[in-house]
């Protein structure tokens, strides 16, 4: 059984804090600090150009790769780690669409998050006028996967809503009508259960900085099938891609398995922090976790309905069909937040009506959603939202 008091206590958590925004960026594990100051310090420091060959930077992103293939069901060799999750986007659609030449339609769905989309919409602008990125309701998925279609593109668990695809289910109809699958994972890695080798997934992309804590900026993380790791386009051609870097050849040639999946330079000091985040995870088991992240969403979603009229449910009812987050739909979503923040509970709000919650049980408690649900209720009752100062929009929401 994972221990939950010693995961929560390996986190730095303010004092007073109840921190619901972990699906957006999660909190600063303990060990981080301390693995960054001696990765700048003493490595950076000590080493100097030297640390490329002495303190492992150049295997890090494979190494860290691995750590992060535990979590969402791949293998060794599979994962991994560099640049951020835009680039990542690119480099697995293009490698998707380039197994499928003959065919020209990506199938996304309307929940999916706008970066993957303004991604998908770039690359078919330069590809050509016969590319089309094709939008559904993400209900209505399954029904236009049709013989058409070259890859299906979406974001496993929606952004907003906590809305969770059944990725084998999906992954199976895509196959079956020779779709190419790409799976984003932002919402789902360190958030869930994820199989890919189990669903047969293609492509798998995905963020670090929030589920798994990796810190702002963390090094996204992309999965090749190994059915087309030693095929797969690697679009973005940077040198650490390349089979031999140092060769310095002028020639791109790609490099072997997941390897080529590399682009530039990996930012160290960021993998560092990634690194130590990761260590939390050896000792937790992912359905120990998904099963008290429904018991905690179920718990503040009843508090929640039942002390607030004014919210209604934007995420699903049923827990097996959302991730770990909890969306509520209010006129005055941004000004709530805010009201929110301001009585120390951590939420974000997403555009027009969204008031966001993450469920994180790594570091969250009954204790903690209770009181939650306490300060929630206090400021929808008391109209609390209701100030000019917290209807000034940030530039951060």
């Amino acid at each position: 059984m994972t221990d939950f008091a010693a995961t929560r206590a390996a986190f730095h958590l303010p004092e007073g804090m109840i921190y619901l925004d972990g699906n957006s960026l999660g909190p600063l594990p303990k060990a981080a600090a301390a693995r960054v100051a001696r990765t700048v310090s003493e490595e950076w420091g000590d080493h100097l150009i030297t640390g490329w060959n002495t303190c492992g930077w150049m295997d890090a992103p494979a190494r860290v790769g691995d750590r992060i293939a535990r979590l969402i069901g791949a293998e060794p060799g599979q994962v991994v780690v560099g640049d951020t999750l835009s680039i990542k986007v690119y480099q697995a659609l293009a490698a998707a669409l380039d197994l499928t030449p003959e065919r020209r339609v990506i199938l996304s769905d309307r929940g999916n998050f706008p970066s993957d989309l303004y991604m998908a919409e770039g690359l078919i602008k330069l590809l050509g006028p016969n590319y089309e990125l094709r939008l559904v309701e993400p209900e209505e998925v399954a029904a236009a996967i049709t013989e058409e279609i070259a890859v299906t593109m979406l974001t496993e668990v929606d952004y907003r809503t906590g809305r969770k695809h059944d990725m084998a289910d999906l992954t199976r109809r895509a196959h079956e009508a020779g779709v190419v699958t790409v799976w984003d994972l932002a919402h789902s890695a360190g958030a869930l259960p994820v199989d890919l080798t189990g669903a047969g997934a293609d492509f798998a992309v995905g963020c670090s900085y929030k589920f798994l804590n990796g810190g702002p900026g963390a090094p996204a993380f992309i999965y090749v099938a190994p059915r087309h790791a030693s095929n797969a386009l690697p679009a973005l051609s940077g040198w650490l891609g390349h089979d031999s870097p140092f060769a310095f050849d002028l020639d791109y040639r790609a490099g072997a398995g997941i390897a080529r999946m590399r682009v530039g330079t990996p930012p160290i000091v960021q993998i560092a922090a990634l690194d130590a985040a990761l260590d939390v995870w050896d000792d937790v088991d992912m359905t120990d976790l998904r099963e008290r992240s429904i018991a905690l969403s179920e718990r503040f979603i009843a508090g929640a309905l039942d002390a607030c009229p004014d919210l209604s449910l934007a995420s699903p009812r049923d827990p097996d069909a959302r991730g770990s987050q909890v969306s509520f739909r209010f006129e005055n979503g941004y000004a709530a937040i805010q009201a929110l923040i301001a009585e120390g509970v951590i939420g974000d709000f997403r555009a027009p009506d969204i008031m966001r919650f993450g469920i994180t049980p790594l570091y969250l408690n009954e204790a903690d959603i209770d009181r939650a649900v306490e300060i929630l209720a206090r400021v929808m009752g008391d109209r609390l939202w209701d100030r000019p100062e917290f209807k000034a929009r940030k530039a951060v929401t």
